[in-house]
């Protein structure tokens, strides 16, 4: 079978990379992520934090897949394929030596910190090998991450007109407000088009899950926002 026919097999998910980039790297045995097959949000549990039984609906329900992260070894091994490039005899020696024993991945950044050029260029590196692994991962489950799409946020010079025509309008309730945006909403997914649907579906959960919950309810339950490697 052709690479093209693979891809055509392949589902396609909107995905926000960077959270499941922080998955990928984060390999805390305490650190449990998961992907949500259709709407592409990656959720974090962390033992000590979350509801166990939240966390075992989670590990029972088909709509999500654990994230297995790459593990220290094989990002260890990242950092000295990465030196092999760097030009810089003394730069190249100080990062051979940060990454001798524990604390290795703290002090290599460390080291990185003062030389900015070769900072970005393991970032992109580190990246690359990454998205690698992300869309092997994804292959594997029959998947393919597309982009998520962009959704601007007006300005105030882009809803003058509409907060001028409302307040001439007067003061009205709010189920009254409430009541119009709904309306309002009907009418741009009617006249949305039909390749904008799964993404605005998408959004719309999205919001729907992040909902503040109370605190007395709090569960450990968060998206990603990345701790970087774990060692």
């Amino acid at each position: 079978m052709s690479d093209a026919k693979k891809d055509e097999d392949l589902r396609e998910i909107p995905v926000s990379w960077e959270a499941l980039e922080d998955a990928f790297e984060n390999n805390a045995p305490e650190v449990h992520s998961y992907l949500h097959v259709q709407t592409g949000e990656v959720i974090r549990i962390v033992d000590g934090v979350a509801d166990p039984q939240l966390h075992q609906r989670i590990m029972g329900d088909s709509l999500y897949l654990r994230v297995d992260p790459v593990s220290s070894r094989e990002q260890y091994r990242w950092m000295e394929r990465f030196i092999a490039t760097v030009e810089d005899p003394d730069l190249q020696g100080r990062l051979v030596q940060s990454i001798d024993g524990k604390g290795a991945f703290r002090r290599f950044k460390d080291v990185l910190m003062s030389f900015p050029v070769d900072r970005e260029r393991w970032f992109t590196f580190r990246s690359e090998r990454l998205r690698a692994c992300m869309e092997g991962w994804l292959a594997a489950h029959d998947l393919r991450g597309v982009e998520r799409p962009a959704w601007p946020v007006p300005t105030a010079d882009d809803v003058k007109e509409q907060v001028v025509a409302e307040e001439r309008r007067g003061r009205r309730t709010r189920a009254q407000v409430v009541d119009a945006l709904r309306a309002r909403l009907h009418e741009l997914t009617d006249v949305l088009p039909a390749r904008e649907l799964d993404g605005a579906v998408a959004f719309l959960e999205f919001l729907r899950e992040r909902r503040p919950t109370p605190r007395a309810g709090a569960v450990g339950v968060a998206s990603v926002e990345g701790d970087g490697e774990e060692e």
